[in-house]
C-alpha cells in the first residue's frame, strides 16, 4: 500500500497513521472508471452523497446554480465541504460558495484525497463534513492525452472530451514548465418521459377520509387535477370542464378521487399532466473548455518559486418545467366560448393552464473561472533545526452569465388573458394601461389556439452577470526537527488573510419587474468581506505506538468577529497490526455572500396549504422572497470520532478500517422554506405572518411568502464508515497471472437530524433523501500482461421515503401536529447496479498507449420509483432521487489515451 500526506492536516503523515480517515482515489482508479468527469467518480464514494451535479441542479434557475457541480461529504451541505486545489483555495461560482470542480484541470489530477472529518482549524471556514483535494502531478514530464466518446444506450445524448497535457524540465532540471488543456461537449435530452417513469406514482391526500385511513396516498395513476394542457374550469358549476387541441370542449374524468386539492387518481390523470411529463431535462448540454499553465524554477538549490494561471469556461444548457398557472376568466372574455359563457352560473371562473403553446422554461448559463497563483517554497536552517515553508498568493475571478430561457411573466400573461370586445369590434386587452404599453390578447382556451405575438408579449429571458473575486495570501512553516520524549515532534504554523466579494448587474427592465417572472426573478446582491487567520498543528510523539494531535485556528471575521478552532487527536498502535484512533474538533462554517448581502433571492413555485377555517387543502401559486443579513454569525461544529485501523502481517496486503463519526452543528445558517412556513402556519401563527395575501384575506390570492437567513437549526449526524483493501497475488497460484485488487467501502448513516425548534424527524434511511441506511462501493480490478479488467458494485438499501412518514393500513393516528403523517406505503426497495471496464495497453512508437471501454449500469436496472408529494409541476420531474440512484439507464464510453 502507498502512503500518501494527508490532506486535512499540514504536517505530512501517512494516511492510515492520522487520526482523521482518509480515503484516496488514484490515477488509476479515474481512467479505470472512464467518467466524464472527475466530479462524478468521486461523487460515487458512499461518505459523499446528496451533491450538486450538472443533470441534477436544473431547478436552481433564480439562484443561478444550474450546471455547478460541486461536493457533498455527510450530507452536511455542499457549503460545509471544504474543495481544495493542490491544497489551495478556489474562487466560488456561486454566491452561495460552492466550487465548481469542473473547472479544475481534471487530465493532471493524480489523485484526489477525501478527508472525512473537521478540518477547520488546519483550513479555516467550510471543512465541517470534511475536505476534498485534487492533487495535481505538477512534475509531470512527457505528452499525453486522450480522446473520449460515450452516451446511453437507451436515451443518446453523445459526449466527447479531448484533453491534452505536456511537461518538460528545462536549466539543467532547475526549471519545469506544465501545459495542459481540456475539452468537453454533451447533447441536451429534454422532453424525455423514461418509460419507469409513466405511471404516475405520486403522493396524494388520501380520498379515503374513513376514520382511521392513512393521512397520505401512494399508488399509481395519479395525476394532478387542477389544470390541463389547454386550461381546465376549477370552479363554478363548469368545474371540470377542458379545452382541448384546436379549443375543443372536453369533460374531465377525475377517475376515483372525491374532493378538492392538488390530486386524482385514475380517469384522465395521465392526460392532465401530460403538457408537462418529460420537461425537466435527463442531461443538460455541456460545453467546458479548461487551459492550465505552470512554471517553476529553482533560484537555490532547495528554494523553488512558481507562477501558475488557469482559465475555465462553462456553457449549458438544461429545462426545469414547463410551469403551470392559473388565471380568473371573466364572463364577458373576448375569446370564451359561447356556449360556456351563457352556461356560466357567475360573472368569472378560475382555470388552470398547462401552458402547452409555450417552451418549458430553463437556463442557458455561461461561467468563466480565473486563476493565479504565484508562491514558492523550500527549506531553511534555523537555531540547529530544520524547517520548509511555502508561501504563495492567489487571485481568482469567477463571471457569470445566468441568462434564463423565455419563461412567461405572470402580470402580463394575466393581462393578456383578460380580453374583451371593444366598441370597435376588435379584440383587445381589457386595462387600458396595460393595453397602452403593447398588451396583445392572448387565446388561453385550448392547444394551438393562441397567436405568436401574444406569447411574444408574455414571454421574456431574464438574465442576470455577476462577478466573484476571491483574493487569499497564506504563509506556513513546518518541520520534524524537534526531538521529544518519544520521538520527534512535529510542528506547523502560519497565517492566511483572504478577501471575498461580489457584484453584479441586472437590466433595468428586469429589475423593474422582478416578482412578475415564473422563474429568473434576479436581484443585485452587491458586498465583500475579510479574513485574517492564524494557526498551528502539532504531532507529538506520547509513548511507543502512540501520538498526539493537536491544532489551533484563531479566525477574524470583518463581519462576524473573531472565532476559535481546534482539533485533538490520538493514535495508539499496542502493536503493529491495530492502530486505534480518535478525534475531536471545533469547526465553523462562516456566512457564505449570498446569506449576508442577498437583496431578496426571488422564485415562483406552489405550495399545499391547510385553511383550518374552510377545512380545505389547496394548492397555491406564490412569490418567494429570500433575504441575506449581516447579523447571522458562523455555525459551530463539535465533532468526534473514532476507529481501528487492521493491516495484519500475517496478510501483507489487507487493510482495513472502520470510523464511527458524529457531528453536532449549532446555529445552522438557513431558513424555513416556503412549505414549512405554509405547514407550520397551520399550528403556529408566528409564521402565518410570512405569508401574505391579497386583501389579507386567508385562503384568497397568496401573493408573496417572506424568508429569512438566521441562526436557526441544530443539526446532527452520525455515521459509521468502513473501508477495506486487499491484493491478491495471483501468480502465487497460477504461472503468469497478475493480480487482483479489492476494494470495499461503506457508509451506514446512522442519525442525519435537522432541528428547527418545531420538528426534529431523523433523515437518515429515508431514500427520498440524501442518507439512506447504507451506501456501498466494491471494486475489483484485475491487471495482467497489459490488460485491465474493472468491476464496481454500488448499492444503496432499502429505506422509507420519508421518516416523517408512519405507514399503516388502518386504524391510523389522526395527529399531525407533531409532523409526522400517516401513509399506506413508506417502503422503497434496495438497489445495485454494476459498471464494469476494459482497458488495453499496447506500444506506441517510443511511448505507450491505451484503449479503453466502459459500461456504467451495465444490467440497465432502472432506479425505484419512489414518487414525492409533489408542488403543481411534479408530474415533470423523475418520480426517484436522482442523487442516489442512476437514471441514465446503461452508459458507455469509450477511448484511446497516449503518453510519450
Amino acid at each position: 500500500m502507498a502512503e500518501v500526506v494527508v490532506t486535512g492536516s499540514r504536517v505530512q503523515r501517512a494516511g492510515y497513521e492520522a487520526p482523521t480517515p482518509l480515503t484516496v482515489l488514484g490515477t488509476e482508479d479515474i481512467q479505470a472508471a472512464a467518467p466524464a468527469n472527475v466530479a462524478d467518480f468521486v461523487n460515487t464514494l458512499p461518505s459523499i452523497t446528496g451533491s450538486q451535479t450538472a443533470s441534477t441542479s436544473s431547478g436552481s434557475l433564480s439562484y443561478g446554480l444550474a450546471g455547478i457541480s460541486a461536493m457533498n461529504l455527510r450530507a452536511l451541505g455542499a457549503g460545509r465541504t471544504l474543495v481544495l486545489l493542490d491544497g489551495q483555495r478556489s474562487v466560488a461560482s456561486s454566491a452561495t460558495g460552492l466550487v465548481d470542480t469542473n473547472t479544475f484541470p481534471e487530465s493532471l489530477v493524480k489523485r484526489v484525497e477525501v478527508v472525512t472529518g473537521g478540518a477547520s482549524s488546519q483550513y479555516g471556514s467550510d471543512a465541517v463534513g470534511g475536505v476534498v483535494n485534487f492533487i495535481l502531478d505538477k512534475e509531470y514530464s512527457g505528452v499525453k492525452g486522450s480522446v473520449e466518446y460515450g452516451q446511453s444506450s437507451t436515451y443518446g445524448g453523445p459526449n466527447r472530451k479531448l484533453t491534452l497535457t505536456a511537461g518538460t524540465p528545462f536549466a539543467e532540471g532547475k526549471g519545469h514548465v506544465l501545459f495542459s488543456g481540456e475539452v468537453f461537449s454533451q447533447n441536451i435530452l429534454t422532453n424525455v418521459n423514461p418509460t419507469w417513469n409513466q405511471n404516475g406514482r405520486h403522493i396524494m391526500n388520501n380520498p379515503d377520509t374513513s376514520d382511521g385511513a392513512p393521512y397520505y396516498y401512494v399508488g399509481n395513476h395519479i395525476g394532478v387535477r387542477t389544470y390541463t394542457p389547454g386550461g381546465l374550469i376549477t370552479s363554478g358549476n363548469l368545474a371540470g370542464t377542458y379545452f382541448g387541441n384546436g379549443g375543443t370542449i372536453n369533460q374531465l374524468d377525475y377517475g376515483a378521487s372525491t374532493g378538492s386539492g392538488l390530486w386524482m387518481q385514475g380517469g384522465d390523470w395521465e392526460y392532465t399532466g401530460s403538457s408537462i411529463a418529460g420537461t425537466n431535462s435527463l442531461q443538460p448540454s455541456e460545453h467546458r473548455q479548461n487551459v492550465f499553465g505552470r512554471v517553476s524554477y529553482y533560484v537555490l538549490p532547495e528554494t523553488e518559486v512558481f507562477a501558475q494561471a488557469s482559465y475555465a469556461r462553462y456553457k449549458g444548457e438544461s429545462y426545469y418545467i414547463r410551469g403551470p398557472m392559473t388565471a380568473t376568466i371573466q364572463s364577458d372574455n373576448a375569446y370564451l366560448p359561447s356556449d360556456i359563457a351563457s352556461a356560466m352560473s357567475s360573472s368569472s371562473f378560475s382555470m388552470g393552464l398547462g401552458m402547452a403553446d409555450f417552451d418549458a422554461s430553463g437556463t442557458h448559463n455561461g461561467r468563466s473561472v480565473q486563476r493565479y497563483v504565484v508562491g514558492g517554497d523550500g527549506k531553511f536552517d534555523i537555531f540547529k533545526k530544520s524547517f520548509t515553508w511555502n508561501a504563495y498568493y492567489q487571485k481568482g475571478v469567477a463571471n457569470t452569465d445566468e441568462h434564463e430561457t423565455p419563461t412567461y411573466n405572470k402580470t402580463n400573461l394575466a393581462y393578456a388573458i383578460d380580453s374583451i370586445v371593444d366598441d370597435n369590434g376588435d379584440i383587445v386587452c381589457r386595462d387600458e394601461t396595460a393595453r397602452a404599453a403593447g398588451c396583445v390578447p392572448f387565446n388561453p382556451f385550448g392547444v394551438g389556439v393562441s397567436s405568436q405575438e401574444s406569447r411574444d408579449y408574455i414571454i421574456g429571458d431574464p438574465r442576470r452577470t455577476q462577478q466573484f473575486n476571491q483574493d487569499v495570501a497564506s504563509v506556513s512553516f513546518n518541520t520534524n526537527d524537534i526531538e521529544g520524549w518519544a520521538g520527534p515532534i512535529s510542528v506547523a504554523f502560519g497565517g492566511e488573510w483572504r478577501v471575498e466579494s461580489m457584484d453584479g448587474d441586472v437590466s433595468k427592465y428586469f429589475l423593474d419587474t422582478v416578482g412578475q417572472w415564473k422563474y429568473g426573478n434576479y436581484v443585485v446582491s452587491k458586498g465583500s468581506y475579510n479574513v485574517k487567520e492564524a494557526f498551528v498543528e502539532t504531532v507529538v510523539p506520547i509513548m511507543k505506538g502512540m501520538d498526539f494531535d493537536g491544532a489551533y485556528r484563531r479566525t477574524n471575521y470583518s463581519v462576524s468577529g473573531g472565532v476559535n478552532t481546534w482539533k485533538l487527536g490520538l493514535t495508539y498502535a499496542p502493536i503493529d497490526d491495530i492502530k486505534f484512533r480518535a478525534s475531536r474538533s471545533r469547526d465553523i462554517r462562516a456566512p457564505n455572500l449570498s446569506e449576508l448581502y442577498s437583496a431578496g433571492t426571488a422564485l415562483t413555485n406552489s405550495v399545499n396549504f391547510y385553511n383550518s377555517a374552510t377545512d380545505t387543502t389547496d394548492n397555491y401559486t406564490y412569490y418567494q422572497k429570500l433575504t441575506g443579513s449581516k447579523d447571522i454569525s458562523p455555525e459551530v461544529a463539535n465533532a468526534s470520532g473514532f476507529g481501528v485501523v487492521l493491516q495484519p502481517r500475517w496478510v501483507p496486503d489487507l487493510a482495513f478500517s472502520i470510523d464511527y463519526y458524529q457531528v453536532k452543528l449549532k446555529g445552522v445558517i438557513d431558513y424555513l422554506t416556503a412549505s414549512q412556513i405554509a405547514q407550520y402556519c397551520g399550528y403556529n401563527n408566528q409564521y402565518c405572518d410570512q405569508m401574505h395575501w391579497a386583501n389579507d384575506v386567508v385562503g384568497s390570492t397568496l401573493d408573496e411568502i417572506d424568508l429569512y437567513y438566521q441562526n436557526l437549526n441544530k443539526m446532527i449526524s452520525r455515521g459509521v464508515d468502513f473501508e477495506g483493501s486487499y491484493r491478491v497475488h495471483m501468480g502465487d497460484w497460477i504461472s503468469g497471472a497478475g493480480n487482483l485488487d479489492l476494494r470495499a467501502m461503506a457508509t451506514h448513516y446512522i442519525t442525519n437530524t435537522t432541528d428547527d425548534g418545531t420538528t426534529a424527524i431523523n433523515e437518515a434511511g429515508a431514500n427520498g433523501g440524501s442518507t439512506p441506511d447504507w451506501l456501498y462501493r466494491l471494486t475489483a480490478t484485475y491487471k495482467q500482461a497489459g490488460w485491465i479488467y474493472n468491476v464496481t458494485a454500488r448499492g444503496v438499501s432499502k429505506g422509507h421515503i420519508d421518516n416523517s412518514y408512519i405507514q399503516c393500513s388502518s386504524g391510523c393516528s389522526s395527529d399531525t401536529a407533531s409532523g409526522y403523517y400517516t401513509i399506506n406505503d413508506n417502503h422503497v426497495p434496495s438497489w445495485w447496479i454494476f459498471n464494469a471496464s476494459l482497458t488495453r495497453s499496447f506500444a506506441l512508437a517510443s511511448g505507450e498507449g491505451q484503449v479503453f471501454v466502459a459500461v456504467n449500469n451495465l444490467l440497465g436496472r432502472d432506479p425505484p420509483v419512489i414518487g414525492n408529494l409533489g408542488y403543481e409541476n411534479s408530474p415533470g420531474y423523475l418520480q426517484t432521487n436522482r442523487t442516489l440512484y442512476d437514471v441514465m439507464g446503461r452508459t458507455w464510453r469509450m477511448g484511446v489515451r497516449f503518453s510519450f
